[in-house]
């Protein structure tokens, strides 16, 4: 019998158990442990609440829980209540599959005022993560910047645009959905520092935000290339850019109360204001020879009392474990860390890629680990999950099995207001209660 621990119950987290699973069938003991006593990562606190199908994922993952031999274990703290030094005493493989869950800092004056947000607490926010339900976010202001040419940026926008009625069929929280309808924010700026062919956008995404209620999106025609020049670029890169024309044409449409307005070509420089953040000064961009953004002294003011970046994240320092502090990552040649300490998913390659792109990082992993441990070869005579029940109950740790996960969700579904998927639980207490701790 084998024994891996996977640190983290995301994407990244349940692909590596499946391919474990599959190489080693019923020779293996797989622990997945998250610090919450709730699995799936990304898909309930990142993926946006309106994006019910995307997170559909977790079925899958569902089933992977339920496999004979693979076992989540929630409220598990890494570095609380047990090291990576004592897995890697009592497992046979490490793998880390933490996510990037630490916002980037813009790193530009007035970044620390009152009102500027990064994304995964915003998002976290209005998801339900525990972390983040006390965010209470600047909404009574009429002016917000979303600071980002990605998806995130594109989620943040249109979660601060839509009506009370677009959240229909939602997993939104309670908190998030009664702040956001009483929002005052009626014009949300998107600030990129290069221009629409080097959006990192897809196109639904981009579609959604012309189908909005109350709100019109903005693009200058001025920023855009001129239409042949579409021919060279890739056929999901060019319908985002599609996509940006038919804003452009439309203009701002009659009866929308929201505008959300693409300025391109726009590197903020500092964010100001008396105590709080009330504008922040760009500067005008150009496109270098090597597609790079360079300043051209040209300045001017967004008004943005909320200021939310979406510039990327960082996978959080691990005492023994080797870091890179420019990437955000854990340095690894192929997922290897060190001797049986692995990465899969964002702490291997950064916050890149889609849900689907953990699945190829898992399965390289699990082959990895399964090339040195063959089946039929020696045991290691490591304890495994047995040893760390045993450790954790000395340290009075309460891990929460994926049986007692499943009373949370029935809790939770049963709870759900009319028309919403669930009323998620967003206190750890209340949700320990639930699984019946």
């Amino acid at each position: 019998m084998r024994h891996v621990a996977i640190v983290g119950s995301g994407p990244a987290g349940f692909y590596t158990a499946e391919a474990l699973s599959k190489a080693f069938g019923s020779g293996i003991g797989i622990d997945v442990l998250d610090r919450l006593p709730v699995p799936y990562g990304l898909i309930r606190f990142g993926v946006a609440p309106d994006h019910q199908s995307i997170k559909a994922v977790a079925k899958r993952y569902e089933k992977v829980a339920l496999t004979p031999g693979v076992r989540f274990l929630g409220n598990v703290h890494l570095g609380a209540d047990v090291s990576i030094e004592e897995l890697l005493h009592y497992y046979d493989a490490v793998v880390l599959a933490t996510g990037a869950p630490l916002d980037r800092r813009l790193g530009i004056p007035g970044d620390d005022l009152a009102g500027v947000i990064g994304s995964a607490a915003l998002v976290g926010w209005y998801n339900g993560h525990p972390d983040f339900a006390d965010l209470d976010p600047p909404l009574g202001v009429s002016h917000a910047a979303v600071i980002g040419n990605g998806n995130v940026a594109l989620d943040v926008a249109r979660i601060l645009s839509k009506t009370p009625a677009e959240f229909a069929g939602s997993d939104i929280v309670a908190h998030a959905f009664e702040a956001l309808a009483n929002s005052a924010v009626r014009t949300i700026t998107i600030l990129g520092r290069r221009g629409p062919y080097q959006i990192a956008m897809t196109p639904k995404e981009l579609g959604e935000l012309g189908c909005l209620e109350a709100a019109a999106p903005l693009v200058d025609p001025a920023d855009l290339p001129p239409p042949e020049a579409d021919a060279a670029l890739e056929p999901g890169q060019r319908k985002s850019v599609e996509h940006l024309r038919a804003f452009a044409a439309a203009g701002p449409q009659e009866g929308k109360s929201k505008t959300i307005a693409f300025d391109f070509f726009a590197k903020p420089l500092a964010i100001e204001g008396e105590g709080r953040a009330e504008r922040i000064i760009v500067e005008r961009t150009a496109l270098g020879p090597d597609g790079q953004a360079r300043g051209t002294g040209e300045t001017y003011a967004v008004p943005a009392g909320l200021v939310v970046s979406c510039i990327g994240y960082a996978s959080p320092p691990i005492p023994g474990v080797p870091y890179d502090e420019a990437l955000g990552r854990y340095p690894n040649e192929g997922g290897r860390i060190a001797e049986r300490l692995y990465a899969v998913g964002w702490a291997r390659r950064g916050p890149t890629g889609t849900i689907g792109t953990n699945r190829p990082d898992g399965y390289e992993v699990a082959e990895r680990i399964a090339a040195l441990f063959p089946p039929g070869g020696e045991p290691s005579g490591r304890a495994g999950g047995d040893g760390l029940d045993r450790l954790l109950e000395s340290r009075g740790c309460d891990p929460v099995p994926f049986a007692d996960w499943q009373k949370i969700e029935a809790a939770e579904v049963a709870a759900a207001r009319a028309g919403f998927t669930r009323e998620k639980l967003v206190r750890v207490p209340d949700m320990l209660k639930a699984g019946g701790h």
